[in-house]
């Protein structure tokens, strides 16, 4: 897929709510993102809302995206305070069962509590790493979670843009999200 019409069907996506199999199209047809393709450096997250439990969740929590410093130091989960410093944080310190069952506003005033829970939840030690491994019959870059049964596969959009899928041991339905640069 040409990366202008993939740019412009992920816009499409993005702007309201699309179905697990409108997303599985799109991250089907794109290339694959190698390990030495991904740049490192900070990636700016937005979830795409296909109606799973963890839509709207992590996005009401503050989470700002991803960080890759190499191959073997990734910090999976990097999130905003009120004031818009932002942080790593430990995932294994993230109550991920409690996705769909507390409601985004219950989340947006648990966030307002992180100045107090920072010292709790943040981490300077990176907690997953980049790894190539073939998911739906594509090698491409993948990050593994060091201690959570986590692996989010990732697709090329563009040079910038990366499209990405929480395969977490467990869930059902799959979590798509965007990272940009």
């Amino acid at each position: 897929m040409a990366e202008e019409s993939a740019q412009s069907e992920l816009a499409g996506l993005l702007d309201g709510r699309c179905t697990t199999e409108q997303a599985w199209k799109l991250f089907d047809s794109l290339p694959a993102a190698r390990v030495a393709e991904v740049t490192v450096g900070r990636w700016r997250g937005e979830e795409l809302d296909t109606g799973h439990p963890f839509a709207g969740v992590l996005v009401a929590s503050g989470w700002y995206g991803k960080q890759f410093d190499d191959p073997e130091s990734v910090h999976p989960l990097l999130f905003a305070d009120e004031p818009g410093n932002i942080f790593a944080v430990d995932p294994r310190r993230v109550p991920l069962g409690l996705a769909g069952k507390v409601p985004p506003s219950g989340v947006r005033a648990v966030r307002k509590l992180l100045p107090v829970l920072g010292p709790a939840i943040r981490t300077h030690r990176s907690a997953a790493r980049l790894r190539d491994i073939e998911y739906r019959r594509v090698a491409s870059a993948a990050m593994v979670y060091d201690h959570l049964p986590i692996i989010d596969h990732f697709r090329r959009v563009d040079i910038d843009t990366l499209l990405g899928v929480m395969d977490m041991r467990g869930m059902t339905e799959p979590y798509f999200f965007v990272l940009r640069r």
